[in-house]
Parts: C-alpha cells; structure tokens; sequence
C-alpha cells in the first residue's frame, strides 16, 4: 500500500481525522501535523487500512492496540509542554506509530518493545519512512533502558498497576513520565521529576492494554 494512501486512506480522509482532533481540543501544530504527515494506514493490517484514520483504537495482533489518534495526540501535547524533549523513553512502541510521531518532535527516542515481531515491524516502517532519529530494543517496558539514562521524557503506550519506581529513577531531573496506570480503570499520568520528589497530575481517563513484564518471541 502506498504512503499517500487511496480511497479510504486519502488526505482527505486524513484532513477529517485533523479536525475532528482540533474539535476535541489540539491545538499544537506541530502535532497536528505529525499526524496530517505520517502514514497510519501502514502501522495496521491491510485489511484495517480504511478504518485507520478513524479516531479509534485498532488491533496490530498479539493482543496489543494501535493507540486511538486522540489519545496519541494528546499525549504528545503533554509531550511538548516544558519545550522540546531531547532524550525520550518509550515503552510499548507497538508497530511504530506513536514512536513515527514523536520522531518530529523530541531529538532522539529509545523505544522498547517487548513482542519481537511487532518491533521488527516498527523497525521496517521507520525505516520505510527514513525516520533516524529512533533506536529500538526488544525488552521489558517495567524495567526502561537504565544504560541509556536519564531521560527528559518517558512515554508509556501500555497501563502497568502502579506507577513503576525503576522507571522513575531514570528520569533526568525536571523530566516528565507520561502513561496510563491502572487495572480496570485506568487514568492518563503525567509526573514530573522536582528537586523535592515527583509531582503527579491525573490527566483524563483512559482504556490501555496492560504492561505486562519479561519479553515475547
């Protein structure tokens, strides 16, 4: 399928997915054309392509979802709210999606995936998409990427029960974790790194497939 898309998968369509995004409150720009930019239709199946401008949530196999573009959205507006990130942690890139929209907007990302074929794939449609600021690692979200700390950012694309602490000691100082947490009712988190601990803030409810440790062949 091509990176334009057709029918379905058009500029057109994608245009509708923008508004109805400016109607639920994003604002910035730059996300806002991250999004108009980058090519949903090729992170899911095939035969999914015609729903993938859809704000929904849609399944990319081994149990896992490609995020609702809402949720990607707003998640990278909290990204961007202190400035630009340099450093990113994301846990649970999936098929590369949300890990494609960050690339325009922080300096470099280190994004785990813990189900090795879906991060092979993440790899080949990065790559497809000449997206070089990005390395990629098969392992365990619950445990981040401690060699590669501190990070000014953590995004978290799966829910774990409790916010995990290892994951807040690889924060650098004033950087922000953003994730879902929860079990059956989950809420969106963002907590950033102080001099005098970390401040936690509920951003809105939210539906997350759950962070499950070790890896997956």
């Amino acid at each position: 399928m091509s990176r334009q898309g057709i029918g379905m998968t058009s500029q057109r369509t994608r245009e509708r997915l923008i508004q109805r995004l400016m109607d639920q409150g994003i604002t910035r720009f730059e996300v806002l054309e991250a999004i108009r930019s980058v090519p949903r239709h090729l992170f899911v199946d095939e035969a999914l392509a015609h729903r993938s401008y859809e704000d929904t949530a849609l399944p990319i196999g081994y149990g896992q979802t490609l995020s609702q573009p809402y949720v990607v959205a707003k998640m990278s507006e909290l990204a961007l709210a202190h400035g630009r990130p340099k450093k990113v942690l994301e846990l649970g890139s999936g098929s590369g999606y949300q890990t494609a929209i960050l690339a325009s907007l922080v300096d470099e990302i280190c994004a785990i995936e813990r189900i090795k074929p879906l991060m092979e794939r993440a790899r080949q449609q990065l790559r497809g998409l000449r997206i070089r600021n990005v390395r990629l690692r098969h392992g365990d979200g619950l445990e981040g990427w401690p060699s590669e700390a501190p990070f000014d950012l953590i995004l978290g694309a799966a829910a774990p029960e409790q916010i995990p602490p290892m994951l807040l000691e690889q924060l650098a100082p004033g950087g922000r974790m953003i994730m879902p947490v929860g079990g059956q009712r989950q809420k969106l988190i963002m907590v950033t790194a102080t001099p005098d601990g970390f401040d936690e803030e509920i951003i809105e409810e939210v539906n997350f497939v759950p962070m499950i440790s070790g890896v997956a062949r």
